[in-house]
């Protein structure tokens, strides 16, 4: 079992806005456009961290991201490392064998990716796996169980980066053509830059 976590937490300073509720296209917004995603990956149990406006976050998401459970993270403003482990804290369970993991502001990786990432980890076990194109490392990143006390015991001031570094491989990482999977948009002018100011998906994302 290999559920999804997608963080959901953070105040979203530079947009100015929760980016999770931002317009993806096709009626959607960047939280249930990143949900569905994982569904149609094969992802049974998605949960989402949220925070800063989380009541409202949650509430949006529960009518049109109806599979995720939402949880609420009340230390989101010490760090996005406080998301991560109230996302592990719900998501950790016999039977986990991993976790996904993903920032909301990524809405357009695609499913394939998500598919790529699943079936390397079944096939080889890494520690880590995460999408990879040349010198770029992109999101869902699958967390092998093993890792999780590493996590909870990570510096908050530095986050799980060092774990995810110290333990990714050859192996782990998976060469993918998706563009979605490495595009971060956390500002007005990249969010207008992909979308349009009418939040029409970018040519050739889908």
């Amino acid at each position: 079992m290999i559920p999804a976590l997608v963080l959901a937490a953070g105040k979203s300073s530079r947009m100015g806005r929760p980016k999770a509720l931002l317009p993806a296209g096709d009626g959607e917004t960047f939280l249930t456009r990143i949900v569905r995603t994982f569904v149609e990956a094969g992802v049974d149990d998605v949960v989402v961290v949220v925070g800063h406006e989380g009541e409202a976050v949650a509430a949006a998401g529960a009518g049109q991201a109806a599979v995720a459970r939402f949880v609420m993270n009340t230390n989101y403003e010490t760090g996005q490392l406080s998301s991560l482990l109230a996302g592990l804290a719900v998501v950790d369970r016999p039977g986990v064998r991993g976790c996904l993991i993903t920032l909301v502001d990524v809405p357009l990786v695609r499913a394939a990716t998500v598919r790529a990432v699943l079936d390397r980890y079944r096939e080889t076990h890494a520690p880590v796996v995460r999408p990879v194109n040349r010198d770029r490392h992109g999101h869902p990143v699958l967390l092998d169980r093993s890792l999780f006390p590493l996590v909870r015991a990570a510096d908050p001031a530095v986050g799980a980066k060092p774990v995810v570094r110290a333990h990714v491989s050859v192996v782990g990482d998976v060469p993918v053509d998706d563009e979605g999977a490495f595009l971060d948009i956390d500002t007005p002018a990249e969010f207008e830059a992909v979308f349009g100011s009418s939040g029409r998906d970018a040519q050739g994302t889908r």
